[in-house]
């Protein structure tokens, strides 16, 4: 099980994580809750056109389970490190789906 904690800022509209990317890489995924507790996930998609950013959405969202509509990136939409914001679903709810993905636990 993974101890780390992560970054979560539960809001009255839902929550908001800190979010690491890594782009072209081999497969998308949730690779490991970093120190600070960013989470950092690899993504498929080139930094360019905005396409990394709308991978991260639509694989955020399917990770949570909840609609890519729901998902926005708050900051960091040039950046490697982003903050994203996850309408409708509490920190708690979020902590334990990002945490079973972690595979480096």
């Amino acid at each position: 099980m993974n101890r780390k904690s992560l970054k979560l800022h539960p809001e009255a509209w839902g929550s908001a994580i800190h979010v690491r990317i890594q782009p072209r890489a081999s497969q998308n995924e949730v690779v490991d809750i970093l120190d600070d507790g960013t989470v950092k996930i690899r993504i498929t998609a080139a930094p360019t056109d905005g396409k990394a950013n709308e991978l991260l959405i639509k694989f955020i969202a399917g990770i949570l389970h909840c609609p890519a509509s729901d998902i926005s990136i708050i900051a960091g939409h040039t950046s490697k490190d982003k903050l994203i914001g996850i309408n409708g679903l509490d920190s708690e709810k979020i902590d334990q789906i990002l945490k079973g993905l972690v595979k480096n636990t």
